[in-house]
């Protein structure tokens, strides 16, 4: 009988992009293989170091963990966060078997889904799992959508100024109303900007002044949207 943790595990796989086209058999045998290790970390802990070689990837279960780098200088550089269930992270390590750039610590306590290369390489025998061709597949269209992200991210970081980032970074999730919800931190935004999180507050304010934008926590209005794409 499986237990409430596999149980939870498969519901929160059957949602992830890594799963999809996946039945109910499907996720059994993934979940079931010696490759797939539920795993859970306390908070503080560091699930890898940065340059540790890959192992697996990670499917986040449960908590929240941060991305982080050190400079030599010694300051932690914040890059991203992951606390959505299903959301994955270290398969581009993984697959090209290249030491990790950075490293990874639990917020709090974390439950992982650790994802073996050994399943979705190339090399899986002459009798592959049907789950294992699947999770193959899903991987390609992963890296074609991470791959659509960085062109887009680099779309933004060559905007001239921080205005036009920020305008640039929101215009694609505003609404029919004028509205942006955010789904992540000023913190995750600040990263992916590359600037820090002083500097964006500031500007979200100063275009809040020129009557550009209301904000209010993470719900964003566009009160001119004339001068609001003046700056796309």
């Amino acid at each position: 009988m499986a237990t409430s943790d596999e149980k939870s595990a498969a519901q929160i796989l059957a949602g992830t992009s890594l799963a999809q086209g996946m039945n109910e058999e499907d996720l059994k045998e993934l979940l079931a293989s010696s490759e797939v290790t539920l795993r859970t970390y306390p908070k503080g802990a560091i699930v890898f170091h940065d340059g540790d070689m890959p192992h697996s990837l990670y499917i986040l279960l449960k908590g929240e963990v941060h991305i982080l780098k050190d400079t030599y200088s010694g300051r932690q550089i914040f890059i991203s966060e992951i606390d959505r269930p299903g959301d994955m992270f270290g398969e581009v390590y993984e697959v090209l078997q290249r030491p990790y750039d950075m490293y990874v610590r639990a917020v709090t306590e974390v439950k992982l889904l650790e994802v073996s290369s050994h399943l979705f390489t190339l090399d899986i025998g002459d009798k592959p799992r049907r789950s294992a061709l699947i999770v193959q597949k899903n991987l390609m269209k992963i890296f074609a959508g991470k791959a659509y992200g960085m062109h887009t991210k680099l779309k933004i970081l060559a905007s001239g100024t921080l205005r036009e980032k920020i305008v640039r970074y929101l215009y694609p999730h505003v609404d029919a109303e004028g509205h942006v919800t955010l789904t992540v931190s000023r913190a995750f935004i600040a990263a992916y900007l590359a600037v820090s999180r002083p500097s964006l507050s500031r500007e979200l304010g100063a275009m809040q002044r020129d009557g550009i934008i209301q904000a209010t926590g993470r719900s964003i209005r566009i009160t001119d949207m004339d001068l609001f794409e003046s700056y796309l």
